[in-house]
């Protein structure tokens, strides 16, 4: 996404605060704002939605582009060719993180960058004994396949690196390896041995952790030898391990659960039933009791949403991890576990 002031910088407009010279059209629309959460996008003369943005404010959020001296370039070349605001209030500030996702996959606008691509996403393989690959980067799901993941590059770098520790072998619950200038060809035997260590990294967050703490202890070792080259290499391979071991594991325990949250509206509470990181059910209810709560669980069961079944998984991981994150950010206090 077009890197632009979150909602904590928004916190920094003041009345006092001046905006640029700007059409009495886009001064007008500034105007209709209202402090509510909800969707903005901003649009072209030619009718074009240039880009789609979300707050939870979204008076004081889309202000800010129309001040003096915006921090970021592309911000500047954006307002440029703003001839419109259209916006939508939504409930809740996950409502508008969704709804943005939604957009911009719809409309993949041009300012905007992440969750549009996302027939780019892509999946690690675990192969089966193979000369010159153990992992490989594949475009869709396939037998032991793990994903999807948006950043195809960290994960082609990630492969490419791990290739340098082969064999990886579990020994006495910790792993063995070494670093190789050149990749080193290995037996089937070994491979097999290898492949399982993989397994177990990949699938066990616990034994991820054992593998990361050794690349720990590899890179600090090399660095109090002065071998700073060395360390370097380790510390590479540890940002790309990390990066794969966060992707697979950040949510998974929440994926496991069915949720209710109770958000606070005008209106009251806005409840929502949430299974398998995704939004089966949603209701307002203006002073729920406990049993309206039960009924409330009970239909969300029997009558899910079908918003997202024609969805596949490569589309589905930007919403779950708006859900997942959004669930995280909430206190306690909204966020019954069932």
């Amino acid at each position: 996404m077009l890197i632009v002031p979150d909602d904590n910088y928004s916190k920094q407009w003041r009345k006092g605060d001046r905006l640029i010279n700007i059409s009495d059209k886009i001064r007008a629309k500034l105007s209709e704002l209202p402090m509510k959460p909800g969707v903005y996008k901003m649009i072209d003369n030619k009718g074009n939605v240039i880009y789609v943005g979300k707050s939870k404010m979204l008076n004081k959020r889309v202000k800010i582009y129309f001040t003096h001296n915006p921090e970021w370039d592309k911000i500047k070349r954006m307002v440029k060719m703003i001839d419109n605001i259209e916006f939508i209030v939504t409930d809740t500030h996950l409502e508008a993180r969704l709804l943005e996702c939604s957009l911009i996959k719809e409309l993949k606008p041009v300012f905007n960058s992440q969750m549009k691509h996302d027939r780019g996403y892509v999946y690690l393989k675990l192969e089966n004994y193979n000369k010159h690959r153990a992992l490989s980067v594949v475009e869709s799901r396939e037998e032991n396949s793990f994903g999807p993941f948006r950043k195809r590059y960290y994960l082609n770098e990630t492969v490419k690196s791990l290739r340098n520790l082969y064999p990886i072998v579990k020994k006495d619950d910790s792993y063995f390896f070494e670093y190789h200038l050149f990749p080193v060809t290995i037996g089937e035997f070994e491979f097999n041995e290898n492949r399982n260590s993989l397994y177990e990294i990949l699938t066990n967050d616990s034994e991820a952790r054992i593998f990361i703490n050794e690349l720990e202890k590899k890179m600090k070792n090399e660095a109090a030898l002065h071998n700073f080259e060395r360390a370097s290499l380790f510390k590479d391979i540890l940002n790309n391990v990390n990066y794969l071991v966060n992707s697979l594991n950040r949510y998974k325990e929440l994926l496991k659960r069915d949720i209710v949250l109770s958000v606070p509206i005008d209106e009251g509470l806005k409840l929502f039933y949430i299974s398998k990181g995704l939004i089966m059910k949603k209701e307002v209810f203006k002073a729920p009791k406990q049993d309206d709560i039960e009924k409330f669980r009970e239909a969300a069961l029997t009558s899910r949403d079908a918003y997202y079944i024609s969805m596949d998984e490569k589309s589905l991981i930007d919403y779950k991890d708006i859900i997942c994150s959004e669930i995280i950010s909430l206190p306690d206090c909204m966020v019954k576990y069932i």
